[in-house]
C-alpha cells in the first residue's frame, strides 16, 4: 500500500485519536488545521508534521494531501467536507456529517458523483464480537426477530460546571445528545440486527437548566468559576422504533448517568437466542437461549465468524477497546482507497442515512407522535 498524505482539520480529543490511526495505517499527516494559525502552529510542532495551514482553502490546495480528515464541530463538517470532495479529496469526516438533513443530502450526493471515499467514524461496528454477533444473526441463530432494546449512557455533563460546544445547538445542531451518541446506537444496532427502523415516538428532557459559561474538551474536568447560561439542548432522550419487520426498539440515552462513562448497551432478542453488547465489557458477547444454556463468546483470533477473527489483533485475554475499533476503521478506509472492498466500512450513506434518523427523533420529540423515518 503506497504511503498516503493526509491532512486532519481540528485538533481536539478526536483529532488526536484520527492522528494515531492515521500513523498506524501508514499514512503520513502532512499538516493540520485548527481554530487558529496558531494553534495550529503549536500542534503542528507538538505532533511533529511539516505544515501549518491557515484554513480548509489552504488544506485542500496541498497536492501532497489526498485524505481529509475532519475533526472539527458539527456546524464546520458540511463546508469542510464539500471543499475537500471538490477538490478531489477522499474524506473522512467525523458523525454527525452535517448538522440538517439537507446538509447530510448534499454531501452523500457529492461523495457519489465523484467516486471518492468518504466515510464516517460509525466505529463501534469494528468491536469484534459485534461482528460475531452480526454474522449470527445473519445467520439466523436468533431466528426472526421479537425484540431490540438497550441505551446509551454518559456522565461527563453531569455536573453544571461542565459545558461544551455540543451543548451549543448553533455549533452543535437542533439535538444533542441523540445526534451525538444516539445515533451511534442506532448506525450499530440497524447493521448488526439487518432491519431498519420505519417509525419513531420520541420525547426529549433538558435536566440541567443552566450550564456554567466556561466551555472545556470533552470528558474533562468541568472548567471552574464563571457565570451560568441557559442550556437549550437535551440532556436526555428516549425514542421508541418500529422495523420494517415490525419489530419494536427501545433506546435511552443520557450525558447525565452518575457512574456511565461510556455505556453502550444493545440486547437484540429472537425466538430462538438473544444476543448483547456492552461497550464497556467489549470482550464478551452473551448469548441466552430459553433452554438455560447460555454462552459467553470470548473476542479472539482462534474462533467465531471471519470478521470477528480478522479484528481480533491480540489474543484472548488481552483486552481490545475503542482504540483498535478507531483504528481498524481508519485501515479500511485506507484499503477501500486503495481499491478494497472491506466489510461494514460506514460510508457517507449510513452517515446520511443517521441524519434522517436524528432529524426524525426530533420532528417526533416536537410533536409527541408516532413519525416515520423514510
Amino acid at each position: 500500500m503506497r504511503k498516503l498524505g493526509i491532512a486532519i482539520v481540528g485538533t481536539g480529543m478526536i483529532g488526536a485519536v484520527h492522528r494515531r490511526a492515521a500513523l498506524l495505517a501508514g499514512a503520513e499527516v502532512r499538516g493540520v488545521a485548527a481554530s487558529s494559525p496558531q494553534r495550529a502552529h503549536d500542534v503542528a510542532q507538538s505532533w511533529n508534521v511539516p505544515r501549518a495551514y491557515r484554513d480548509i482553502e489552504e488544506v485542500v490546495g496541498d497536492p501532497q494531501v489526498q485524505v481529509v480528515h475532519v475533526c472539527t464541530p458539527n456546524h464546520l463538517h458540511r463546508a469542510m467536507a464539500q471543499a475537500a470532495l471538490q477538490a478531489g479529496k477522499h474524506v473522512i469526516c467525523e458523525k454527525p456529517l452535517a448538522t440538517t438533513l439537507e446538509d447530510a443530502r448534499a454531501l452523500a450526493a457529492l461523495a457519489a458523483s465523484t467516486g471518492l471515499v468518504a466515510t464516517i467514524p460509525f466505529v463501534y461496528r469494528y468491536h469484534p464480537v459485534v461482528r460475531e454477533a452480526r454474522a449470527r444473526i445473519a445467520q439466523g441463530e436468533l431466528g426472526p426477530l421479537h425484540l431490540i432494546h438497550g441505551s446509551y449512557l454518559q456522565n461527563w455533563l453531569l455536573d453544571p460546571a461542565s459545558n461544551n460546544w455540543r451543548v451549543d445547538p448553533a455549533q452543535g445542531g437542533a439535538s444533542r445528545v441523540f445526534a451525538d451518541i444516539g445515533s451511534h446506537w442506532c448506525d450499530l444496532v440497524e447493521w448488526v440486527g439487518g432491519e431498519r427502523f420505519v417509525d419513531v415516538t420520541a420525547a426529549f428532557a433538558t435536566v440541567i437548566a443552566e450550564r456554567g459559561t466556561l466551555t472545556g474538551q470533552s470528558f474533562t474536568t468541568p472548567a471552574a468559576g464563571g457565570a451560568m447560561q441557559a442550556v437549550s439542548s437535551e440532556d436526555v432522550a428516549a425514542a421508541m422504533f418500529r422495523t420494517s419487520a415490525g419489530t419494536l426498539a427501545s433506546l435511552t440515552v443520557s450525558q447525565v448517568s452518575a457512574g456511565r462513562h461510556n455505556r453502550l448497551w444493545f440486547e437484540i432478542d429472537g425466538a430462538k437466542a438473544s444476543v448483547a453488547f456492552n461497550q464497556e465489557d467489549a470482550e464478551r458477547l452473551w448469548i441466552g437461549r430459553p433452554d438455560q444454556r447460555e454462552e459467553v463468546f470470548v473476542r479472539g483470533p482462534g474462533a467465531g465468524s471471519a470478521e470477528q477473527r480478522r479484528l481480533s489483533v491480540l489474543p484472548a485475554g488481552h483486552a481490545q477497546g475503542y482504540g483498535h475499533c478507531f483504528e481498524a476503521f481508519v485501515a479500511d478506509t485506507y484499503r477501500a482507497i486503495e481499491g478494497e472492498r472491506p466489510q461494514g466500512l460506514p460510508t457517507f450513506e449510513d452517515g446520511l442515512r443517521s441524519a434522517r434518523i436524528v432529524d426524525r427523533v426530533i420532528a417526533s420529540a416536537r410533536t409527541r407522535a408516532w413519525t416515520p423515518i423514510d
